[in-house]
């Protein structure tokens, strides 16, 4: 049996740790609902497994007593609706059931204004849940205690005036600052029309020393004639 002061895991790891394609889905899903580890996410993933192998063991066994009962706990946990069969049990996906999760319930109910406040709402003892007070931000709560879900009538947060529950007045767009790489242009162009001018200059000084000496040229002629 163990040591009963030994608590073991509920929940499977990843048969391949280093899948590229898992790692990245669950670093949305750490963003998207707010974990604080990937175990998290395992532990979830572990409930939906188990109900699938369920489900399966109930279609093979065809025992229409325990696949109702399966069906009515599923349904009280708000996963499945209530003209549900066991193929639904099998379609249910991942987010199904994180939609079901505490701390994902108190954002949908505008109680927090994001997961990561959600959770410290939860931990610090701020939320009940019918009538209980909850302190687990993973704890899948049933469909008939859903609206239940208040903040506890000694906490300063059950005042909705609190700054912390107040939802943030979007901030007013500012015009965009014209970007460097313009003025970098700019500068770039205007040496480049002053070399331009310069290099004009040195030819219209030739010109003109020749139109000079060819004037020269013609006096001393005429000097010479004289």
């Amino acid at each position: 049996m163990g040591d009963p002061k030994r608590r073991r895991k509920r929940y499977n790891t990843p048969v391949s740790p280093w899948e590229g394609e898992r790692i990245e889905e669950e670093k949305q899903l750490t963003k998207e609902y707010g974990f604080k580890n990937k175990e998290e996410i395992w532990k979830m993933d572990s409930i939906l497994k188990n109900f699938f192998l369920q489900a399966k063991k109930l279609i093979a066994e065809d025992q229409e007593k325990e696949r109702g009962q399966l069906i009515n706990r599923l349904k009280h946990l708000g996963l499945i609706s209530g003209a549900a069969d066991t193929d639904d049990i099998l379609n249910l996906k991942l987010k199904d059931i994180l939609e079901r999760r505490l701390q994902t319930l108190v954002v949908r109910k505008d109680k927090a204004r994001s997961m990561k406040q959600a959770r410290q709402f939860i931990t610090h003892g701020h939320i009940t849940a019918g009538g209980k007070k909850i302190t687990s931000p993973g704890a899948l709560i049933a469909k008939d205690i859903e609206d239940s879900i208040e903040f506890v009538q000694k906490s300063s947060l059950a005042n909705p005036e609190h700054p912390e529950r107040a939802v943030p007045e979007e901030e007013e767009k500012l015009p965009k600052k014209p970007k460097k790489t313009e003025k970098k242009e700019d500068k770039k162009e205007a040496p480049k029309a002053e070399k331009t001018e310069k290099k004009e200059k040195p030819a219209e000084n030739k010109e003109d020393k020749k139109e000079a000496s060819e004037s020269e040229d013609k006096k001393e002629n005429k000097e010479d004639k004289k």
